[in-house]
């Protein structure tokens, strides 16, 4: 079984080797076979671990990664029921990107088709290398390499500097997070001289509260980066420059998740931290608030999802800072399942529309794309948490949570959903809703999308239905929570202290909002009328201002910072030292050759001279 475990990570990097060096000599066709079956395959392997229950918090050894003296950093994969659901996840969603790629970059050049799918088996690669691993080195190696493969896709298009722009952004922003990540884990090695998660989780009694804080705050400042919370996150929403599946898959099956992972597998420390927990949630309430804003007033159809994927990620968040490690992790596949759907539904709309995006120039597309329509309608029902899709149950687990922690966080979370119902809606409704907006040419293109990009749909749109009913709380069910069961070895349980009909009354709340605010953008939006933004809709159109906010106080203070070191410290410091050296070096050599004349009557001359000056010195240091 242990070989069969190496598979799983190794079969998507095998296909990235054979894409990346064969793309010029491959046909698409075979292409996307290795593409897609390297990662069917692994995901084949994942559903047999799941099914066999070969599960353990034992670390599978394969060879030493690092030994220096006392220091050793095994290579070593941890097969436990989190990672399992998390494999399933990556391969099985990711599997589902894969072919709807096929489909979706089939006009790209065969050259540039290869390139595309190596990336995308290398960024599968990167992400189960991340949960796999039993230590935190190794869940680092996939951390920097899902970094370094978005990174690659989202500037896919290199020939457009606005997407090069845009891949650096994710690059450098989720450096600054990394770089707390990497010192959590320097921390550890200084106090217990070990990354291994069970030895870590079994010696946390040895590390002082403030170093369980340092070492839990610093791993979330990773968890800000590449998870997009405040004030990390501004790099995902520019991630949808990248192809459309390359979005399906960084805002639902990979990179995104990967901080919600880390502090899930963590949860022996953060529930040693309360003072980090705290600081969690409000940030993750926050984060969730402010992008369902901005979400509100976007018109670019893929826009308004990452600010959407944003804004849930927050959620989870809020789930981890109270404690409900579960639900958080619950909430990571429910989301999978119907964040997948929207973007590969935009995608599929993107499609149809000739690359048009802005939702103001689509509508009217509801009988012309009905698989499209009926699938995304389903993903709009299952995030705006409506019962009993999968939306539902991961969500309100959450805001249970948090009603028991704090009521402000509670209600922060309420209307958060409330938002989400409406801005979800109103993105339905300006799509597929009233008269068709643009142009004759796009009119005539207008066609529903192949079988290989509607399929895929069709699954995951099965998924947001029924993904929800493995997390039915007890209070429907009176014999636990299935997942909760399942991670209980792994993820403790958050034990609740609310009354059935509390608990249900809550449930009922947060559907009762959501229904009020999707009729409402029924009302508002089923007939597309140009929407003339206030003072504050502008504020929201433009972000909060938070980008220019950042340009202002970070980027053009240290660009300014940066041209005065190269114009003072450097070309008068640096480069006037090293120039200077080798000025100085020239001049003496162009000296020095003079005495290099070839008249061998110079040379006596200069023999002569030199003996008299040697015999003059001799004769004064004598007196």
């Amino acid at each position: 079984m242990n070989k069969l475990i190496a598979l799983i990570p190794l079969l998507p990097f095998i296909g990235f080797l054979i894409n990346g060096l064969g793309r010029k000599y491959l046909s698409k066709g075979l292409i996307g076979i290795i593409g897609c079956g390297t990662v069917l395959v692994s995901f084949i392997i994942s559903l047999m671990i799941f099914f066999n229950g070969s599960y353990s918090t034992t670390p599978i050894h394969y060879f030493n990664f690092i030994q220096a003296g006392t220091l050793k950093i095994p290579f070593a994969f941890q097969i436990d029921q989190l990672s399992t659901l998390f494999l399933l996840i990556i391969t099985g969603v990711g599997f589902l990107i894969h072919v709807y790629s096929t489909s979706y970059m089939h006009e790209e050049k065969r050259e540039h088709f290869g390139r595309y799918f190596s990336y995308l088996n290398l960024f599968v690669f990167s992400m189960l290398l991340l949960v796999m691993g039993a230590n935190y080195v190794i869940m680092f190696i996939g951390w920097e390499g899902v970094g370094l493969c978005s990174y690659l896709l989202i500037g896919y298009w290199f020939k457009n500097t606005n997407y090069n722009n845009a891949a650096n952004k994710a690059f450098i922003m989720n450096r600054i997070g990394d770089l707390g990540f990497l010192l959590a884990v320097f921390w550890l090695f200084a106090k217990l001289g070990t990354a291994n998660y069970t030895e870590v989780f079994a010696n946390v009694g040895k590390l002082s509260s403030s170093d369980i804080i340092g070492i839990t705050i610093l791993l979330f400042v990773g968890a800000t980066g590449k998870s997009a919370q405040i004030p990390l996150y501004t790099w995902l929403p520019d991630a949808m420059a990248g192809p459309t599946p390359v979005s399906a898959l960084i805002h639902a099956a990979t990179m995104v998740t990967a901080g919600i992972y880390m502090i899930a597998r963590s949860n022996a420390l953060y529930s040693a931290a309360p003072l980090t927990q705290n600081i969690v949630a409000i940030i993750g309430a926050a984060t969730a608030l402010l992008a369902a804003t901005i979400a509100l007033k976007q018109n670019d159809i893929k826009k308004v999802l990452a600010y959407s994927t944003v804004s849930q990620l927050g959620y989870m968040f809020l789930a981890l800072g109270t404690g409900a490690y579960v639900a958080a992790v619950f909430h990571v596949m429910t989301h999978a399942f119907f964040k997948a759907l929207l973007f590969l539904g935009s995608g599929s709309v993107i499609h149809a529309m000739s690359g048009e995006q802005d939702i103001r120039f689509m509508g009217g597309l509801k009988n012309k794309l009905k698989i499209t329509y009926w699938t995304f309608l389903i993903g709009c029902i299952a995030i705006a948490g409506i019962p009993p899709f999968s939306g539902f149950f991961s969500k309100d687990a959450i805001l249970l949570s948090a009603f028991e922690h704090n009521k402000f966080l509670y209600a922060i979370g309420l209307i958060t959903a409330a938002l989400t119902a409406f801005y979800m809606f109103r993105l339905l409704f300006i799509t597929f809703y009233g008269g068709f907006r643009g142009d004759e040419e796009q009119r005539h293109h207008v066609h529903e999308s192949p079988a290989a990009m509607t399929v895929p749909l069709v699954i995951l749109a099965v998924f947001s239905i029924i993904g929800g009913f493995v997390g039915v709380p007890e209070v429907f069910t009176h014999g636990g929570e299935k997942l909760a069961a399942f991670l209980s070895p792994v993820v403790p349980s958050a034990t609740h202290h609310i009354e059935h009909s509390t608990e249900i009354l809550l449930m009922s709340l947060t559907t009762g909002i959501a229904i009020i605010a999707i009729l409402i953008a029924w009302m508002r939006y089923r007939t597309y009328k140009e929407e003339k933004y206030t003072a504050f809709g502008k504020v929201l159109e433009n972000k909060w201002y938070v980008d220019e906010l950042y340009d202002t106080l970070v980027s053009k203070p240290i660009n300014k910072l940066g041209g005065i070191a190269n114009n003072y410290f450097e070309k008068l410091g640096i480069d006037a030292l090293v120039n200077g050296v080798g000025k100085l070096v020239t001049y003496g050599g162009r000296q020095l050759r003079w005495l290099q004349s070839g008249l061998v009557g110079n040379y006596l001359l200069l023999m002569v001279l030199s003996m008299l000056l040697f015999f003059v010195l001799e004769f004064f240091l004598k007196r």
